[in-house]
């Protein structure tokens, strides 16, 4: 349709420019019919259009063929990816469960007021070292040493009391000797001699009832003791100083809790309590290596024994929870609540800390190991295919030739789901794919491996 429009007569741009000449002589009429409107007027057939939309779509195609082959030869394309590969190799491997933990002092005793006072001098600061009985702090003893008094005094009335009860029954017992004598000789009325036996019996009553005192007052005489040992406050053991949460001067009252003076604590070995989760506690048992790592030395390793596991678990619930719609007359409410709980239960061992590096309440990184090999082959446990009946893995492996993969089958024993100790069927050297998927691209890709890795290299 468009080569049609060129048949058209001229426009009047052509018919117009009538006069005009350039330096050499030629009209500018004469010379824009020979370049425009004298080709304009020319009548073209499809065919000769075509042919030339062919020759310059032929022209294009070249111009486009060897600026690609330009831009091949600035801009390589990337060679393909060779599946990695990694060297069978002897190390030591071992499985192990992880826990988190948290230091412990060996022992540690809370020193609190057995009697109610005010403090008058703390004897000790924090981090200070004490032995068994040494004296810690004292607590005002005015009223424990006026309660002994009292008591001491009340036993005393009671057994000058038992003094004088001692002196009637002497007499008594003399008098009831003269009736036996005189009621022999008929010297006596039974009457006489039945008072003068009462009269005994009475004072030997007596004498027991003041004994009981004696006794209770004995009793009430040891406890003031007591009490005003108790303001004698004393460390329970060799230990360290661990906390002071009292001050000179604060009264404490033990009538209604017992407060705490002082905290001491061994120190010269650490408990440590590591959280192990329920899915891994079955396979855990007392006797187990363990190691442990702190925040502060986090490339420095102690080193234990696991000493028990405690029955009963630790629980920890993030509950959220909303509630809405409650009434007025009672306490009724719709609460929608979600919960996630983990079960873990206490794995405990000793360590000695004989420079005191660990504290108290510290962070521990605890690695509990089930099983270890020391020098063993071992393959990543990515190399490993699935899992056959017999429990062996299939391993994708360079057979020493350009291009060529062999598939064998291995035994395996640790697997810690980042290495694998392999039993059987593989040898210190070989070269074996990584991934079952880099194994399958190495194989349909022909990719040339040498005895060292890709490429040979």
């Amino acid at each position: 349709m468009g080569w049609r429009l060129f048949t058209q007569p001229l426009p009047s741009a052509c018919t117009d420019l009538t006069s005009g000449l350039r330096a050499d002589g030629v009209s500018y009429r004469s010379e824009f019919y020979q370049r425009w409107c004298g080709t304009v007027t020319e009548t073209k057939s499809p065919s000769t259009k075509r042919a030339r939309l062919l020759k310059r779509a032929a022209v294009l195609a070249v111009v486009l063929a060897v600026g690609a082959g330009g831009w091949m030869l600035m801009f390589p394309p990337a060679p393909p990816s060779l599946p990695p590969m990694v060297q069978v190799q002897k190390a030591d491997i071992s499985e192990t469960v992880l826990a988190s933990g948290t230091l412990e002092a060996l022992e540690m005793v809370s020193v609190g007021a057995q009697v109610s006072g005010k403090i008058d001098a703390i004897n000790v600061q924090l981090g200070d070292r004490v032995t068994t009985g040494q004296k810690l702090a004292q607590i005002d003893s005015l009223t424990q040493q006026n309660s002994l008094r009292k008591a001491q005094a009340e036993l005393a009335n009671i057994k000058a009391q038992k003094a004088a009860k001692q002196a009637t029954l002497r007499q008594a017992e003399l008098d009831f000797a003269r009736q036996q004598q005189m009621i022999s000789r008929n010297a006596s009325s039974r009457q006489d001699y039945d008072a003068a036996e009462a009269t005994l019996a009475t004072a030997r009553a007596d004498i027991a009832a003041l004994d009981a005192e004696i006794a209770q007052a004995e009793i009430a005489v040891d406890t003031a003791k007591l009490d005003l040992g108790y303001t004698e406050i004393t460390a329970p053991m060799d230990g360290t100083i661990v906390s002071v949460p009292v001050k000179v001067g604060q009264t404490v009252n033990a009538s209604q809790s017992t407060p705490t003076i002082v905290q001491v604590a061994q120190l010269d070995t650490m408990t440590i309590k590591a959280e192990i989760s329920e899915a891994d506690v079955v396979r855990v048992k007392p006797g187990q290596k363990v190691y442990f790592t702190i925040l502060g030395e986090p490339d420095h390793r102690y080193e234990a024994s696991l000493r028990s596991i405690e029955p009963g678990p630790t629980s920890y619930s993030e509950t959220t929870s909303s509630s809405s719609s409650s009434s007025s007359s009672s306490s009724s409410s719709s609460s929608s609540s979600s919960s996630s709980s983990a079960i873990y239960y206490n794995g405990v061992f000793d360590v000695p800390n004989p420079e005191h590096k660990l504290r108290i309440d510290m962070t521990a990184e605890v690695s509990i190991i089930l099983n270890e090999a020391k020098g063993a082959l071992t393959i990543p446990a990515s190399a490993l295919g699935d899992r056959r009946k017999d429990g062996s893995y299939q391993v994708q492996v360079d057979g020493g030739e350009p291009g060529k993969i062999e598939t064998r089958t291995v035994k395996v024993g640790i697997n810690n789901n980042v290495t694998a100790q392999v039993l059987d069927g593989l040898k210190e050297g070989d070269w074996v794919i990584s991934t079952d998927q880099s194994a399958k691209s190495a194989a349909s890709s022909g990719e040339r491996r040498g005895p060292r890795g890709p490429m040979g290299f």
